[in-house]
């Protein structure tokens, strides 16, 4: 059990390790030939120039101006300078949003502080009820925590009243920053520019015929049941081949840069590779040429295979995007049933064209349902398997039980500096190590389940993180190590005794989470203003393949906020504050110091750094709502089994009206305000067209979506050939015939033509 000394050394060594990240930083992002390493963002937005170009020979690479060294932490007060509105224009409302996760955290967890800290602490230390238990590890940490209140306490009303005092305040908080953000995206969307998704539905699961195309289908469909606002569509086709090929052929781009680069810095000798494999044996031949007849085959099969898919109907796929003339006919479209056939013609908002995973698109959506099946079982297994390594961290955490186990190790533990380090960092940092792997796995789940949009990925993984973090870092941790830690205490007492030593021991687990906080909160969220490894990928592209400026731009790695891993980790410093408040409210000013140092590092990424993929106008929102509305009730329902095992018969059956009361407030706020993200509304679609009809009355908006959703490994090629300005359709036209090949009961006279 980790002690108040062991706490302490962890917390110096995570200080430390962040202090000398910072320090690291400052004097990294000065030296200009760091500057696009660390200010990418400003680069791709073309309003910074590279420092490199000005400046003697050594001033280019090293910052020989002593006097901005003296302020090195400068940079947070400049982080906060700008405010919100412009940071919405600077980077999207996706990123204030999430910035906002940070805000909540503050908003909620420090008014609770102060009053746990003047309430529930002096109520919980001045007891002496651990000091009286025999054969139970503690230490002076949980005397802080209601294992110190006497079973049948009166003392518990303390605690059934600051339950009340969290819930209401985070649901007022909870519901306050709902409508807040819900008016920010409906203020966001009605100032955005025009965006080709604005006026495009996906179509999916077009049913064949054996008459016509896709493509013919589709026009047909649209034309016949939208005919005033249908504009023009764009067919999906299946190029993942010829995606493979583009991509070979830019790795060999890359390996030929570097070979040519190596020559020009030795003309006298030619770089010579081995045909083999890896490399590592086989015949001698010129690197140059090799690359270079490599990438000239490459583009050949590039040019046969585009060829064959934009010529070959088998290439297309049972979807399209679809565009319209005017928003109010999208928002029509996408939230309405467009057949008879629930299963047939289903329409969504089309993502953005940057925001598209392209790759999902040639998916079959009758595999879709088999495809998260599959995943499921697999999340279930991933989940279950990964409790070994969680049981192992929580052995670490308990010095006395190895010991037990080990006994031949206790001369070498209980060594003063190494016995806080095992307790004190150890299990925070081996935790962490575990879980490094964990975000590639579920991102290639949420991909082989079939979401179309990098922004469904994201918030699929951010699901699956936070369900796994949910259990195999927090309920495995405190079962696991309340097993482990106490399994002397299990065989050595009364069955009717186990309930009680659970109930006291929960709590304990306090100094574990402490030093987890510590060691991913503090440190890590540190460690990634250093961002050591896009700074070694950046120096290595830049000498080895860098020949103009636009290899040097494509070098950068500006990286994005990362919501796949980012939220459900901070989803997880809510469910330990708001369990812990009312438990162990030691936690609270370690999880404050978490989200007020992570706020002002990522609101420096965001304005320097990052560069999000894509902008879905905080719509990502309801998940963090729905995930903390969860950690509250979780928290009250460990409260109420935590004082039914303390005889507090008289204040715990009050407790069970909260997560009733829990579950109507969010479903009210579902009602309210999720609807907001979920559907765009009519009249803002109609008040947006018709501003934009009086300001640009001869806007041609085919031209502007005709490429829109071009697959990117066709836009070069393509061309827009016809280009017409979009009428209005009056109340005097005469219905237009829809040419069609299906045979059809409505022709007439023999004629193959339907009326709209």
């Amino acid at each position: 059990m980790a002690t108040l000394s062991d706490i302490g050394v962890a917390a110096v060594i995570n200080i430390l390790t962040a202090f000398a990240f910072f320090i690291a930083f400052a004097i990294l992002r000065l030296q200009p030939v760091n500057d696009r390493v660390y200010f990418p963002k400003w680069y791709l937005k073309g309003l910074r120039s590279s420092p490199i170009k000005t400046g003697g020979l050594a001033s280019k690479f090293v910052n020989l101006d002593f006097r901005s060294y003296i302020k090195f932490l400068n940079w947070m007060p400049q982080a906060l300078r700008m405010p919100e509105p412009e940071l919405i224009d600077h980077a999207g409302l996706d990123s204030v949003v999430y910035l906002r996760i940070y805000l909540l955290g503050l908003k909620i967890f420090f008014p609770i502080a102060c009053l746990a800290f003047t309430v529930m602490v002096p109520v919980n230390w001045t007891n002496t009820t651990l000091d009286k238990l025999q054969n139970l590890t503690f230490s002076d940490i949980d005397k802080l925590s209601i294992s110190n209140i006497p079973n049948g306490s009166s003392r518990f009303w303390v605690h059934l009243c600051m339950a009340y005092v969290i819930s209401f305040w985070t649901c007022f908080v909870l519901k306050r920053e709902y409508k807040i953000i819900g008016s920010m995206r409906l203020q966001f969307l009605a100032s955005d520019q025009r965006r080709p998704d604005q006026f495009t539905v996906l179509v999916r699961n077009i049913p064949p015929d054996p008459d016509e195309s896709v493509s013919e289908l589709v026009e047909h469909f649209f034309k016949v049941n939208h005919p005033d606002y249908y504009l023009t569509y764009q067919a999906v086709y299946n190029a993942n081949k010829l995606s493979e090929l583009v991509q070979k052929r830019k790795k060999c781009q890359n390996w030929l840069d570097y070979y040519q680069n190596k020559h020009s810095r030795n003309p006298s000798k030619r770089p010579m590779i081995k045909v083999g494999f890896l490399g590592c044996w086989g015949e001698e031949v010129d690197a140059i040429d090799r690359y270079t007849e490599k990438i000239e085959g490459l583009t050949r099969k590039i040019s046969e295979e585009k060829e064959k898919v934009t010529s070959s109907t088998k290439s297309l796929v049972p979807a399209a995007f679809v565009s319209f003339k005017r928003r109010w006919g999208a928002v029509v479209c996408a939230q309405t049933q467009q057949s008879r056939n629930p299963t047939e013609w289903l329409t969504e908002w089309a993502p953005e064209p940057r925001d598209i995973y392209w790759d999902n698109l040639a998916l079959p959506y009758v595999h879709l349902t088999i495809r998260r099946l599959v995943i499921a079982v697999a999340f279930f297994f991933l989940t279950f398997f990964f409790m070994i390594p969680i049981a192992f961290v929580q052995t670490l955490a308990n010095i006395e039980g190895i010991e037990k186990a080990v006994p031949f190790l206790k001369p070498l533990i209980e060594m003063k500096a190494i016995k806080s380090f095992i307790q004190g960092f150890l299990p925070g940092i081996a935790l962490k190590i575990f879980l490094i792997v964990l975000p590639s796995i579920l991102m290639f789940m949420s991909k082989f389940e079939g979401f179309i949009s990098k922004s469904s990925l994201e918030r699929r993984c951010a699901s699956r993180y936070y369900m796994f973090q949910f259990i195999n870092v927090f309920l495995c941790s405190i079962i696991a190590g309340t097993a482990l830690q106490q399994l002397n205490s299990f065989l050595n007492q009364s069955a009717t005794e186990i309930p009680k030593t659970i109930g006291v021991s929960i709590p304990m687990k306090a100094t574990f989470f402490i030093t987890y906080i510590m060691v991913d909160g503090w440190a890590g969220v540190a460690g990634e203003i250093l961002r050591l490894k896009p700074l070694v990928i950046y120096h290595l592209k830049n000498f080895f393949l860098v020949k103009t400026e636009k290899d040097r731009e494509e070098a950068m790695d500006p990286g994005t906020i990362g919501f796949n891993t980012g939220e459900p980790q901070i989803q997880l410093y809510f469910i330990l504050g708001l369990v812990y408040a009312a438990v162990s409210p030691i936690l609270l000013p370690f999880i404050l110091v978490f989200f007020a140092l992570a706020y002002v590092v990522y609101r420096h990424q965001i304005i320097n750094v990052y560069n999000q993929e894509y902008e879905s106008a905080g719509a990502f929102w309801p998940d963090v709502h729905r995930r903390i509305v969860i950690a509250l009730i979780v928290s009250q329902l460990l409260l109420m089994g935590l004082l039914s095992t303390k005889h507090a018969s008289r204040s715990t059956p009050l407790l069970f009206i909260l997560p009733v009361l829990t579950i109507g407030f969010h479903r009210f706020c579902k009602g309210r305000y999720e609807p907001v993200f979920v559907r765009y509304p009519l009249q803002d679609a109609m008040v947006k067209d018709t501003l934009e009809r009086t300001k640009e009355p001869n806007l041609n908006l085919k031209t502007f979506l005709q490429n829109a959703y071009v697959h990117p490994v066709f836009k070069a090629a393509d061309n827009v050939k016809d280009e017409m300005v979009v009428e209005e359709p009056r109340a005097d036209q005469t219905p237009d015939l829809v040419a069609t090949k299906r045979s059809s009961k409505r022709h007439t006279s023999g004629s193959s033509f339907e009326t709209f």
